[in-house]
């Protein structure tokens, strides 16, 4: 599968219910008057379970449910629950009919075993034939059908707070020096330099580490290989990002593998850790009157002649090829690919996303501007660990990062481990 490709300017000019009661974390029905042929309402399988994502999502349903077209069915679970349990989702005898997800490898894996219903004629609809060449490419599956409908996207960053740098007279480095000279005066003033949060059920966290390291020594396009299994991962370059690493290993959180990210986040928000390596969906869980005291800056160059890249995760929905409700999925995609629903998802929530709708409007904030500013500066995008390679992938970097983050000396064995399980997944 296709991911965003340079020149990024180019590419961002046209950006702009199944389950037991246990596994939702909440269930909301937006109905309206529904046309004699509808079956039920179009279920919408949602992992966004993070409060004000999750309000946001409940805003969009009950917005398309006074459109008067269909029956909206929201079943909101949790992201973790939602991550494993989405391939029985879409093997099951009666899944449900749409999907929060991602483009690109993961949902081709899916594509290809014939799960998702084929969204070409979604594609036809005036608004997603206005969206960029590169999220058609990303969209569109290894045999042709477009298969996603994507709606927002966001960036990865280091992220603090304001206040907390300027208390302890500190700024925002931009090379790999003045970032282990940051790291050791925050650990002169008793505060943990970097917060992780890979820990519990969101070990792949972790993975941004590697990515960003990865694309800084090697590039992204020998990142984008690797992940292919056209590298290996005990290859010379690989030892490279752990060795570089493993100078910063020092300035971590100690109790970094042992809490989520969003224990993680409130460590960052408190003041207890001075920066995190996240996506801006940590500020889903953060306090609204915090927002405006989050900042980033990006993850240090380390060779200035790697051209520069950055992950920006694309989202957006698929649906099961299954669904008994073929037409009233369609106008619900239809809907999502708007701009309408992209501004109520972007208002109801954080606000640090944004639109694919090259006509929506992004929150506008200083946060999000320097956002925009910091992705369209790279030169390549990548997507995420998992996203590049395959979700099956992402547990054999969740095994192989929590035992060198554990055991930093032993990462000649460890990745040696590493390769001969991604094998195993590259050969399935």
């Amino acid at each position: 599968m296709t991911n965003l490709q340079p020149s990024r300017r180019r590419v961002l000019a046209g950006l702009g219910s199944v389950g037991t009661a246990a596994l939702l974390s909440g269930c909301v029905t937006a109905t309206s008057t529904a046309t004699s042929s509808s079956k039920g309402a179009v279920t919408l399988q949602s992992n966004l379970s993070a409060p004000q994502a999750k309000a946001a999502m409940e805003d969009l349903a009950a917005a398309y449910g006074k459109k008067g077209a269909a029956r909206l069915s929201l079943n909101t679970v949790a992201a973790e629950t939602f991550r494993t349990q989405l391939p029985t989702y879409l093997t099951s005898a009666n899944p449900p009919d749409v999907y929060t997800w991602y483009p690109g490898s993961v949902a081709d894996a899916y594509a290809k075993k014939h799960l998702l219903l084929d969204l070409d004629e979604v594609w036809n609809s005036p608004d997603l034939k206005r969206y960029s060449k590169a999220l058609h490419s990303l969209c569109t599956g290894s045999e042709g059908k477009k298969v996603f409908v994507p709606t927002t996207y966001y960036w990865w960053g280091m992220f603090y707070r304001k206040s907390n740098f300027a208390k302890w007279g500190v700024q925002e480095p931009t090379t790999w020096d003045e970032f282990l000279d940051l790291c050791d005066k925050l650990k002169s003033k008793g505060v943990d330099p970097i917060g992780l949060g890979a820990g519990g059920n969101t070990a792949w966290v972790a993975s941004a580490w590697f990515d960003y390291l990865n694309i800084r020594i090697n590039g992204a396009q020998y990142h984008r290989q690797l992940l292919a299994g056209q590298h290996r991962f005990d290859d010379p370059e690989v030892h490279k990002v752990f060795d570089r690493w493993r100078q910063v290993l020092p300035y971590f959180d100690p109790d970094g593998t042992a809490v989520a990210f969003q224990d993680a986040t409130t460590s960052l928000l408190n003041g207890r850790s001075g920066m995190m390596l996240i996506g801006t969906f940590f500020a889903d869980a953060a306090p609204k009157d915090a927002l405006d005291d989050i900042d980033f800056f990006r993850f240090p160059v380390i060779d200035p002649k790697i051209p520069l890249a950055e992950e920006a995760p694309t989202d957006g929905y698929f649906a099961s090829a299954r669904t008994g409700r073929h037409d009233q999925v369609t106008d619900l995609m239809r809907y999502l690919a708007g701009v309408e629903a992209q501004e109520i998802y972007i208002k109801g929530s954080s606000g640090t996303v944004l639109p694919c709708h090259p006509d929506a409007k992004d929150a506008g904030t200083p946060l999000v501007r320097k956002g925009r500013q910091h992705i369209e500066a790279a030169t390549e995008i990548t997507q995420f660990f998992n996203r590049d390679s395959s979700d099956a992938l992402q547990p054999t970097a969740d095994t192989a990062l929590t035992k060198f983050l554990a055991k930093p000396k032993s990462v000649d064995g460890i990745l040696t481990d590493w390769q001969r399980e991604a094998e195993k997944i590259w050969r399935a």
